[in-house]
């Protein structure tokens, strides 16, 4: 990584409280160990952050031991960074080390009470046989991560008043996941079934996560995962948007968090509202959004297939820090 740091406009000269952008530094680690050499390992990585709008990646370096045969980087269909590389040499040991430089901006001001009723827009992501095309119509239907469950639409209800405000709507649900689930580290895997999570009423932030988006999509919303980082203090906002001081649940790891889809009463271009439900705030410059899907299976930061291997065991670190 270069020493020196390409300014980030907004992150001069303000506090965390009221920053308009951030320069972050990410270092995300994962390293296996075999109890046998693996003679061939094909990988899919999700590491690089997304460059858009309100995310500017100013520098990325992808470490791989051992060297890979072949690497190639494309964004998927979404827009993410979809990297894939081949192992062909015979290793007991696969490190995977990226290193991130990103400047992420804060959102516009965004009133949730201007978004349209939750109705009109279940209404609208409806399929109708011949009506034109809607692409957030895919984020409402169940996927792998995230079933069906009648207990998720029982949980949504008592946000969903009639006529309610989409975003309104979705930002009461998160403050009632924060406030009814239990953040506890490690206390489900990647596998642990949505149902389990539910009866429990605890999790990780994947788990929150998936929550909240098997929620929203039972009142026939649209909802998206996002795979992610922040840091432990991040300049942040709260969910009454009010700035949010105390460490936040789920740092100094990999973390997910939630987007939902609004469309305006006054017809300015639909947003797609991002939303914290492990930590009861909306995202701002604290988050670093590394891609988004369906659900954490879309957006795995690091999955494969190995021949060999045997037993593993894994390890992932990650670090952030705040540059500017």
């Amino acid at each position: 990584m270069p020493k020196a740091a390409r300014a980030c406009n907004g992150c001069d000269a303000v506090s965390q409280a009221t920053a308009t952008a951030a320069l972050l530094e990410v270092e995300h680690v994962t390293r296996y160990s075999y109890a046998a050499p693996v003679d061939l390992a094909y990988h899919l990585a999700y590491l690089r952050p997304r460059d858009d709008a309100t995310q500017e990646v100013q520098d990325f370096e992808l470490q791989i031991e051992p060297a890979p045969m072949h690497q190639r980087s494309e964004p998927d269909r979404l827009g993410n960074a979809r990297i894939c590389f081949t192992v062909a040499s015979p290793h007991r040991e696969l490190s995977v080390r990226a290193t991130s430089r990103v400047c992420v901006r804060a959102d516009e001001f965004f009133d949730a009470n201007a978004s349209q009723a939750w109705e009109a827009v279940a209404e609208r992501l409806r399929y109708v046989a011949g009506a034109p095309y809607e692409p957030a119509n895919e984020f409402v239907f169940a996927s792998p991560y995230v079933p069906a469950l009648p207990a998720l639409r029982e949980l949504a209800l008592p946000s969903f008043a009639p006529g309610r405000p989409v975003a309104a709507a979705a930002i009461d649900l998160m403050s009632r996941i924060h406030a009814e689930f239990t953040y506890r580290s490690a206390s489900t895997e990647v596998d642990t079934p949505l149902v389990e999570v539910l009866a429990s009423r605890e999790g990780v932030c994947q788990d929150f996560a998936h929550v909240m988006i098997g929620a929203l999509r039972s009142m026939g919303v649209a909802a998206r995962y996002i795979s992610g980082y922040l840091l432990t203090q991040p300049p942040t906002l709260g969910a009454a948007g009010a700035p949010h001081s105390a460490p936040m649940l789920g740092a100094d790891a990999s973390h997910a968090w939630v987007s939902v889809w609004c469309p305006m009463t006054d017809g300015s271009p639909a947003r797609w509202l991002r939303l914290d439900p492990t930590n009861n705030v909306l995202p701002s410059t604290g988050h670093v959004r590394l891609a988004i899907g369906r659900d954490y299976g879309d957006v795995t930061p690091l999955r494969g297939v190995i021949r060999g291997g045997g037993e593993h065991e894994l390890e992932v670190r990650v670090r952030t820090q705040q540059l500017a």
